[in-house]
């Protein structure tokens, strides 16, 4: 079974899955080393890695660059967080997806915000067009990509996100999404309703007071992902050490 067929039967299984979400090579390496199935870029990760802030601030280039030499390294599924597809336009959007697609990416996030000085919601009517659009581009080409379409009303704070929610989850299984994922939420109600809305896998993100992962499969959550947090956690205590090294005037905090 090739990667691409591996990652969407990930998302029929009976359980949950765990995608370790990298930011450069090595990390994929240890989240392969350690038994995960599946990895995939967290944009914030990656693109903190580099100097810039999330956001599609991170050069493409460097995307590719990356994706080449994990696919090169890894052996398990890999996938892409594309933000908002790093352009503005359909063809523009499609024309990246291709390009990772070429390279052994075998799955696609993409975002129905906008990021910049604040980021906000595209209107659901014009982000059910880009799609529908890219999602015939991909059937009619026979291109190995699994679509999981990230909507932001949770990510928000939205008064009314779990209604919005719902609302998108629809339009945009119609439209041609393999998967939908909904970050920051958190509440066990809430994913509930979520899961039972659509026939499509569901993806919920590492959030303070997210229920554990035998409680999110029983619920019927398809896919887990850690986001950023990690690649945080790691450097908050890197941070630690670092310091701890000039306080105590030794190396001793690494090997603690």
């Amino acid at each position: 079974m090739g990667t691409f067929k591996t990652f969407a039967a990930l998302h029929q299984g009976t359980s949950a899955f765990l995608l370790g979400n990298i930011w450069d090579v090595k990390s994929a390496e240890i989240f392969e080393a350690n038994g995960y199935k599946a990895i995939g870029t967290s944009s914030q990760a990656l693109a903190n890695a580099y100097g810039y802030a999330d956001g599609e601030q991170l050069p493409f280039d460097l995307i590719l660059q990356l994706a080449k030499r994990v696919v090169e390294r890894v052996q398990i599924p890999f996938s892409v967080d594309l933000e908002g597809g790093y352009s503005r336009s359909v063809s523009g959007i499609i024309e990246h997806i291709e390009k990772l697609h070429d390279l052994g990416v075998v799955g696609i996030n993409l975002e129905d915000t906008v990021a910049g000085t604040a980021r906000q919601l595209i209107p659901t009517t014009d982000f059910q067009k880009i799609l529908s659009a890219v999602a015939s581009h991909i059937n009619r080409n026979n291109l190995n990509v699994f679509l999981n379409i990230r909507t932001d009303a949770f990510l928000l704070g939205m008064p009314d996100a779990l209604n919005e929610t719902l609302g998108r989850i629809k339009i945009y299984e119609d439209a041609g999404a393999d998967g939908i994922f909904v970050p920051c939420i958190t509440s066990k109600d809430d994913i509930i309703e979520v899961v039972k809305s659509s026939h499509l896998p569901i993806n919920v993100m590492c959030m303070p007071g997210l229920p554990d992962f035998k409680q999110l499969e029983m619920i019927g959550v398809k896919r887990i992902s850690m986001g950023g947090f990690l690649f945080n956690s790691i450097y908050e205590e890197t941070g630690k050490r670092s310091a701890a090294i000039i306080r105590e005037g030794s190396f001793s905090t690494i090997f603690s």
